[in-house]
């Protein structure tokens, strides 16, 4: 049968009839399956499915969104915090009655001299072990050393303050009758120099490109044998040769997810792109800048939140981790509604925790649904709860579970291992610089490579001397190739479960 397909085939589709679509082909060639031998073989038409659905991907389909870019990079800004809040360290003797040095903002990185943004007559928290001070800042030089005098002492030191780090609150200012603005030197003004200006975080990922292919030669192509299957999408009917095919499409599909999940960039002294046989990035462009994309682990690790649990691998059997997940998520955005996609162990590891918090279900037979029916099905498990003012919604990730995906190698890493993702729920508002507007978008959400003449999201595309001919290949060649990156908006909301 000549195949022409030239807007791509879309493969493994059965036909309720034995037809030789370019739908529904199938193949068997290899050892011990040859078509091209002298005797038909016995043929048990019913493929035998003995891994249930191999598929993994869908994760990002359910939390995230698809959207199209046109250039090399994507660049997206989140905003800073409202309030000005400041680590570093005390000197109760410094200019007298004390001073502070400014060295991080309160998520750790580092202030450059003169950029926090205290000025003089700003009241300040200090605050360290056992001790809250509230100061006066009375001088603030245009580098990060402020100096204080507290309210209720004549020095630091006599506040509690000790030569130690300490954590450092704007919580509003004091000025006197008639007092105008002051520089940084304590200069009375009348003009608004020094005035603070919101600031934002820049943040920026590259698509990478993905490719794969599938190969049958034209005399196999030639002659056809039909299998009865049920395809992966839950479809059922007839496929004639090319399953391999389906196979690798179905792989490559679940490609495309495990690579926004797990991939990262290299860093500087990454040698990627100087290899003798390196085709993924010039001499030029290795390093930092070179090849990789961030993906969804890489960016909660470098912007997020990692929780180890609190007794354990699997911690969720206590609520302490969660409590202290609140307590985290109560310092970062505070969204109320989260989704968690965890491994199995984890899972169940919650369904005690949650079902001994009923103090009539000791022996774990009367929480979940329990309408006391006489051939009811016990339900001993929980999609859901509410903890505080948050609401955890709690689903199986098969990413995590599948030997031949993470789930074989989480048995591996140890305290390496991830057993889960919380993900918050609902949309994030961020300025796009590519679209000069502010917009409100899933905080996971993929960027593929498009334009009106070529759409790289999942390009498909078929050569060789099969069908529509191509070139001089005896044989069909089936490509598939994608383009494409993960943008995590607002890292700081999400939490990894190792």
């Amino acid at each position: 049968m000549a195949i022409s397909n030239p807007g791509g085939l879309l493969n493994s589709v059965p036909a309720a009839r034995q037809q030789t679509l370019s739908t529904n082909y199938l193949d068997f060639t290899g050892a011990g399956n040859d078509w091209a031998q002298q005797y038909l073989p016995d043929l048990m038409e019913q493929e035998a499915e003995v891994f249930g659905p191999r598929t993994i991907s869908g994760f990002l389909s359910k939390v995230g969104a698809e959207e199209s870019m046109t250039s090399d990079q994507v660049v997206w800004s989140e905003q800073s915090r409202l309030h000005l809040s400041y680590t570093g360290t005390v000197q109760p003797t410094g200019d007298v009655n004390g001073t502070i040095t400014i060295a991080n903002d309160i998520d750790g990185q580092a202030v450059a001299a003169g950029k926090h943004g205290i000025r003089v007559n700003d009241m300040l928290l200090i605050a360290q072990a056992g001790a809250v001070v509230k100061a006066l800042a009375v001088e603030t030089p245009n580098s990060n050393v402020i100096t204080v005098e507290p309210y209720a002492e004549a020095t630091l030191s006599a506040a509690g303050l000790t030569a130690a780090a300490c954590t450092v609150l704007v919580i509003g200012s004091e000025f006197g009758k008639g007092a105008a603005y002051a520089d940084e030197t304590g200069t009375f003004k009348t003009d608004s120099r020094g005035a603070n200006e919101p600031s934002f975080k820049t943040f920026t990922n590259k698509p990478i490109i993905m490719k794969d292919y599938y190969e049958v030669s034209g005399s196999d192509v030639s002659r056809v044998g039909w299998v009865e299957v049920a395809a992966e999408d839950g479809q059922a009917g007839y496929l004639w040769y090319l399953k391999a095919e389906a196979d690798t499409r179905a792989r490559f599909n679940d490609h495309l997810e495990m690579t926004m999940l797990e991939a990262e960039k290299t860093v500087a002294n990454s040698i990627i792109g100087f290899g003798e046989n390196s085709q993924v990035r010039g001499a030029a462009d290795a390093g930092a800048n070179g090849a990789g994309t961030e993906g969804l682990f890489a960016a909660i690790e470098s912007r997020g939140n990692i929780t180890s649990g609190i007794t354990g691998v699997n911690a969720a059997t206590d609520l302490a981790e969660f409590d202290a997940i609140l307590a985290e998520f109560d310092s970062q955005g505070a969204i109320e509604e989260n989704m968690m996609f965890v491994n199995r162990a984890t899972s169940l590891a919650m369904d005690d925790m949650l079902a001994s918090m009923n103090s009539y279900g000791a022996g774990g037979t009367s929480y979940g649904v329990f309408d006391n029916e006489e051939d009811m099905a016990l339900n001993l498990g929980f999609s859901g709860f509410r903890r505080g003012s948050y609401d955890f919604y709690k689903s199986d990730m098969r990413y995590l579970n599948d030997k031949a995906t993470r789930g074989g190698i989480n048995s591996a890493a140890g305290s390496a291992a991830i057993r889960g993702i919380i993900v918050p729920a609902g949309t994030s508002t961020v300025y796009d610089q590519q679209l000069g507007k502010n917009l409100k978008r899933p905080f996971l959400h993929v960027r593929y490579r498009a334009s009106q003449t070529d759409n790289r999201k999942m390009k498909t595309w078929v050569t060789g001397s099969v069908g529509a001919a191509t070139s001089a290949l005896d044989a069909m060649q089936i490509h598939m190739l994608s383009e494409r990156c993960l943008v995590t908006q607002g890292a700081n909301n999400f939490m990894l479960m190792k």
